[in-house]
């Protein structure tokens, strides 16, 4: 019979101790189950799970190479209760839950401890995806951002997300909550919404400033909030408002346009590593174009400004850019890609990009309303647009071009 074996080491880390204790293993004839190994601060936690087919003296094999290693060993007999068990529990669905925030508050770990527990949820491995802390007690130049593995049965996603996002929120931390799939890693199309996600500002209100009807424009913006309106009745009602607008105010605006913290380094990272990227905007073609031009994005789809004689003409290129448009656009894209919508991203602020976002395999609210980002499977707003990487599952060093 089969006995089985845990086999844990601890110590200072040092070259050979895995060839040290591989040895060890090999010459007592152990069959290797599984193993886990980490380094963390110079000290490092190894793991294996070990099966003997016949009887041999295996612990003081261990004890005499741990001597010799530096590490303390300790070997575990391990019940076929205890193997079935665990067996069973990596076959789980697997959870990925992400903190991110400009500092990470001690007191989150408990707190999300205790919510993972309630919903009978085991943490497997918790890794940090961001940079160090700076030695002077500074913020973290990318934020910080920790990322823990969670494995359990039934676990009702929906009351997980809300109790997350109201734990968020208590602390100014955002909790992200993804399913793990081999999707995660390989997304390949990124679609932004453009006004207060890449930019911080709504060009229309811009706009209207210039020609001296922001109060016309922001009652026509209220009524639709308060849902007197749809976006499309709004949208023409507050177009109307612009006829007359010089064109070269277009421009002015253009040059001014303040960009979202993060963006410049999202979308180098995003080219960089082949990520196709569009712009779905409501808002309107002659600014997301500018943005393409400057940062490089593949397609931008927008409303067209009308333009005679240099003047807006208060209306726009059919059809307009709506919540279903842009979901619609999303998919188009997609499919013209090869994807499947799994390897798709969507990232916007407002109730007009929800469609969207829940289209994608992973739709991200944005420094967004309540509304929205209750309504949205995930949201950042502590953190720069940047933060999308961590999301992602890249770690900081891993997009950190080496020193040449």
């Amino acid at each position: 019979m089969t006995r089985r074996l845990l086999i844990r080491a601890t110590g200072t880390a040092r070259p050979g101790q895995l060839a040290g204790l591989g040895k060890a293993l090999a010459a007592s004839g152990a069959r290797l189950l599984d193993i886990n190994q980490s380094v963390t601060f110079g000290i490092l936690s190894l793991e294996a799970l070990v099966g003997l087919a016949h009887e041999s003296d295996l612990e003081g094999a261990l004890a005499t190479a741990g001597d010799a290693l530096g590490l303390d060993i300790q070997a575990i007999q391990v019940s076929a209760e205890d193997y079935q068990r665990w067996s069973a529990a990596a076959s789980q669905p697997r959870l990925i839950l992400t903190l991110l925030a400009p500092h990470l508050p001690a007191g989150i770990l408990a707190e999300v401890g205790a919510l993972t527990a309630e919903h009978g949820l085991t943490v497997e491995l918790i890794h940090r995806l961001s940079g160090r802390e700076p030695l002077d007690g500074g913020v973290p130049e990318h934020g910080a951002c920790v990322e823990c593995w969670l494995r359990g049965e039934e676990v009702d996603l929906e009351s997980l997300r809300e109790k997350a996002l109201a734990l968020g929120a208590m602390h100014g931390v955002d909790i992200a909550i993804q399913e793990d799939s081999i999707w995660r890693r390989h997304r390949r199309l990124v679609c932004f919404d453009m006004d207060s996600t890449l930019i911080q500002a709504e060009v229309i209100d811009e706009l209207a400033r210039r020609h001296g009807v922001y109060d016309e424009v922001a009652a026509v913006t209220e009524r639709a909030m308060r849902g007197e309106l749809d976006f499309q009745q709004s949208f023409r009602e507050r177009m109307e408002k612009l006829k007359g607008l010089d064109e070269s105010v277009l421009a002015e605006i253009a040059r001014e346009l303040p960009l979202m913290d993060g963006l410049e380094r999202l979308m180098k990272h995003l080219k960089r590593l082949g990520y196709r990227t569009a712009i779905l905007s409501g808002g309107f073609t002659y600014f997301a174009r500018h943005l393409q031009e400057t940062l490089g994005f593949d397609e931008v789809h927008a409303n067209e400004l009308l333009i005679e004689d240099g003047k807006v003409t208060g209306e726009v290129r059919e059809p307009i850019i709506d919540a279903d448009r842009k979901a619609v656009l999303l998919q188009e894209i997609a499919s013209r890609e090869g994807l499947v919508m799994e390897q798709t991203i969507a990232v916007g602020d407002g109730a007009n990009d929800l469609k969207m976002l829940a289209a994608a395999g992973l739709g991200i609210a944005f420094r967004a309303k309540p509304l929205v980002r209750a309504q949205a499977r995930q949201s950042i707003s502590t953190l720069g647009l940047d933060a999308v990487l961590y999301l992602i599952g890249y770690r900081q060093g891993d997009l950190e071009e080496p020193p040449r």
